[in-house]
């Protein structure tokens, strides 16, 4: 009978503990539908940070780099190149902003919005400049 409401308690930490960014995801292409990269998002300090992982695409060159980036990522490669940096959880929400995410294919950097859904097996990505945004949905994995 004690095992019970021990067993709902570490059920209840583990659904909440997903409701969160952190952890590693798949992009996916938004005209094919096709995964592009594996993610990983972590936190220190209160701030989110994500790098590529490893390049989906069967086409993708492992050795590629950041050509198109116009800051310290400059011709990075693009395996282990930081693409979010600085957002931090919204109080009251779950919502993460106030961080930039950069799209390494055009080296453009975007004001961010991470959104955990579907109870957090999906993270909806949204970067925006001025009152133009793009909204991504990546997948969690495990």
């Amino acid at each position: 009978m004690r095992l019970l409401p021990l067993t709902l308690l570490l059920c209840g930490l583990a659904a909440q503990a997903q409701m969160t960014p952190v952890g590693r995801w798949h992009s996916v292409d938004d005209k094919t539908g096709e995964a592009k990269a594996q993610m990983q998002i972590s936190e220190q300090g209160g701030q989110l940070s994500g790098r590529i992982e490893k390049l989906l695409r069967k086409e993708a060159d492992p050795q590629a780099r950041c050509t198109e980036c116009t800051d310290d990522r400059k011709d990075q490669p693009l395996v282990g190149l930081e693409i979010i940096r600085g957002a931090k959880k919204a109080e009251g929400k779950e919502v993460w902003e106030g961080g930039k995410i950069l799209d390494p294919e055009s080296g453009k950097v975007y004001t961010l919005r991470l959104t955990p859904i579907e109870g957090g097996a999906r993270l909806e990505v949204r970067g925006s400049i001025g009152p133009f945004w793009r909204t991504q949905t990546w997948l969690r994995q495990p």
